[in-house]
C-alpha cells in the first residue's frame, strides 16, 4: 500500500505534491528571472506567438480576469508585447519581443531539466498513470 501523508484527502496530498513541485520549478526558473507561468506562457508563445490573452489564459489555467498583471509582468520584463488584433482593434495579441524569442533556447533547455529530475523520481509504467489521472483531473466538472 502506498503511505500518503493525508490517507483520507486527495486534495491535500495533491496539494503538498504541487508545493514542491512548485518550489522546484520556480529554483530552475529563478536564474532565468521568470516565475513558472511566465516560463510557461513564453513557451506556448514559441509554439504559436500572436495569441489571444484569453487563449493563454485558459492554457495555463488561470481565470482571464487575473490574468492581466501576469501579462504586465512579462511586458514589463521587455519579453512579451501588446498589439492590437488585426480584424478587431478592440482586442489585443500577445506576441514576443526580440528579448523573449532570445530566451527561448533557455526556457526550454530548463523545462527539459526540471521534467527530466521529475520523471526520475518516477518509474515510467508509474509516470504514464500519473499522467492519465491529472488528465482526468484537468477534465473535471463541478
Amino acid at each position: 500500500m502506498v503511505s500518503l501523508q493525508f490517507q483520507e484527502s486527495f486534495w491535500c496530498n495533491v496539494d503538498v505534491a504541487f508545493r514542491r513541485m512548485d518550489q522546484l520549478y520556480q529554483r530552475e526558473y529563478e536564474p532565468l528571472g521568470l516565475a513558472v507561468v511566465e516560463a510557461h506562457i513564453l513557451q506556448l508563445l514559441y509554439t504559436e506567438d500572436g495569441q489571444m490573452p484569453t487563449r493563454l489564459a485558459k492554457a495555463v489555467g488561470r481565470p482571464a480576469t487575473s490574468f492581466t498583471p501576469i501579462l504586465d509582468g512579462l511586458e514589463n520584463k521587455g519579453l512579451v508585447e501588446r498589439r492590437t488584433h488585426p480584424r478587431d482593434r478592440r482586442s489585443v495579441k500577445i506576441h514576443l519581443t526580440d528579448q523573449g524569442k532570445a530566451m527561448e533556447e533557455q526556457v526550454w533547455e530548463t523545462a527539459q531539466r526540471i521534467e527530466a529530475k521529475l520523471s526520475g523520481q518516477i518509474p515510467d509504467d508509474d509516470l504514464n498513470h500519473f499522467h492519465q489521472a491529472l488528465a482526468g483531473c484537468q477534465v473535471m466538472t463541478y
